[in-house]
């Protein structure tokens, strides 16, 4: 049986040869995320390289996620080193110039902007939320009291959130439109949006794209309450969502994470929209051969809840073990995919009464591949949305999805169990391209049945929705 969740491997200092990315694509993974967080220019246009040098030897589809930083807020140094807090601990936090003026601990954030809004009893995150404080007293604009709620250290340029608390800074940095205009010129395949708030967001970022002359697929990431509460609207306006436990889980109170990644998965299983968890998934690999139990319960739930992709971030970048730890993470899917099929080889039901008949065609076609025991299903879509239907339907079958444009392709990728492929363009007929794929494709033995869908223009037509379904056997070349 395939392996139908896909594996994101993030790219850095550990992963950065062209054998280590080998060893990541052999070991499983299809996906490579570029984190403009760190690195630079020279490093991205290497990696890219190595991807697509691969992508020739392997005949893979090789997905290149372009992951912009957002406005990450941090505390600035003022000199006065890192300060040591205990749980009742009251300090100061304000603008730099409110530092000249206090004798007390202090620590400095320079964005005056964040201070609107706060709010006495708010809660406040340092240091990827180590330290958690409570909002005290507010003495001025742009200096507030706050009172620790448990002990550690506070060192300058350190993370800082206000969990909660709609961010006045606009997710689209200067810093990431010189990282758009790079990932364009690299030709990435995804880009992924940090700190998304609301579907304009999105907008915002596509709009910047126009002038590079590509429509790339955005991947909105959710890690601030603001975006929950707009959920449908953000997952309708995406092409795809990324839970970002870390953030998100700063946001939250811990214990309310677990019911907020199923929630955004459910949300985007219903809408066909590719999801990723991500974040500590393996993080103990990071420096040990070995994951913990919780950590392959957590990645196996992350699949059972409906997870197209699940991502891999400081095991494969910085980690000792990252061909062993996509290895591990392929091993757990197995597994578990093999449990979710135990006794039921149809699809899930998709469709409701106002949606198009070319969904209900979908899943019909998943269901007649699990009756029929099909060998997979095969469906020529020019822009992925059956390719991404069929797959929300989690049929046992792999989906090739049949694209002629290289961007499609790519994004089509990140589906569970779509496995992405280039038919022949010389033949308009669409359901002719896709038996004819199967007739050459060494993946298809003779007398395999397999289930075709495709979009059949009209005539005069250059693009339609699916309409077609069909029960195709492989025969022999000289039957054929």
């Amino acid at each position: 049986m395939d392996r139908h969740i896909k594996i994101i491997a993030t790219l850095g200092p550990g992963t950065e040869t062209y054998e280590a990315v080998k060893e990541l694509v052999e070991s499983g993974a299809k996906i490579f995320r570029l984190n403009f967080s760190h690195g630079g220019r020279e490093f991205f246009e290497k990696m890219v390289s190595i991807i697509r040098r691969l992508e020739q030897e392997t005949g893979l589809t090789l997905t290149v996620l372009q992951d912009l930083s957002g406005p990450k807020i941090r505390t600035c140094d003022v000199g006065l080193g890192a300060i040591e807090v205990s749980k009742g601990t009251e300090v100061l936090l304000g603008t730099r110039e409110k530092a000249e003026n206090v004798d007390e601990p202090f620590i400095c954030l320079d964005i005056p902007e964040m201070f609107e809004g706060v709010k006495e009893g708010d809660p406040v995150a340092l240091s990827d939320g180590m330290i958690r404080f409570n909002v005290l007293k507010i003495e001025d604009p742009h200096l507030i009291r706050l009172v620790a709620t448990n002990s550690g250290m506070c060192p300058p340029r350190k993370g800082i959130t206000f969990p909660g608390m709609k961010t006045p800074l606009a997710p689209l940095t200067e810093k990431d439109k010189a990282d758009l205009a790079i990932g364009m010129e690299l030709g990435v395949d995804v880009v992924a949006m940090s700190f998304v708030q609301k579907p304009e967001d999105i907008c915002n970022l596509r709009s910047e794209m126009i002038q590079y002359g590509r429509r790339v697929p955005i991947v909105a990431k959710l890690e601030r309450t603001a975006a929950l509460e707009v959920l449908d609207d953000i997952v309708n306006e995406a092409d795809g969502i990324m839970v970002a436990r870390g953030d998100l889980g700063l946001e939250l109170d811990l214990a309310e994470l677990p019911v907020a990644q199923k929630r955004i998965i459910k949300a985007c299983n219903k809408a066909g929209k590719p999801v990723i968890v991500a974040t500590q998934m393996l993080l103990s690999m990071v420096n040990s051969p070995m994951a913990t139990r919780a950590e392959t319960t957590d990645v196996a739930n992350a699949i059972l809840d409906g997870a197209d992709c699940v991502m891999l971030s400081e095991e494969t970048a910085i980690g000792r073990y990252p061909g062993e730890t996509v290895k591990f993470m392929r091993k757990i899917a197995y597994q578990i995919e093999a449990f979710m099929f135990e006794g039921d080889k149809g699809a899930k039901s998709r469709g409701r009464e106002n949606e198009h008949p070319s969904t209900f065609l979908a899943y019909a076609a998943a269901m007649l591949a699990g009756k029929t025991g099909a060998k997979a299903i095969v469906c020529h879509s020019t822009s992925g949305s059956t390719a991404r239907i069929l797959s929300s339907c989690r049929p046992m079958q792999s989906v090739y999805a049949l694209s002629t444009d290289s961007t499609v392709r790519h994004f089509t990728n990140l589906s569970w169990g779509v496995i992405p492929a280039e038919p022949l363009d010389a033949i308009d007929d669409h359901q002719e391209r896709s038996e004819v794929f199967v007739r050459q494709s060494p993946a298809f033995k003779e007398g395999d049945i397999v289930i075709v869908t495709a979009g059949q223009p009209e005539r005069g037509r250059s693009v339609t929705q699916t309409n077609v379904v069909k029960l195709y056997e492989k025969l022999s070349k000289e039957a054929g």
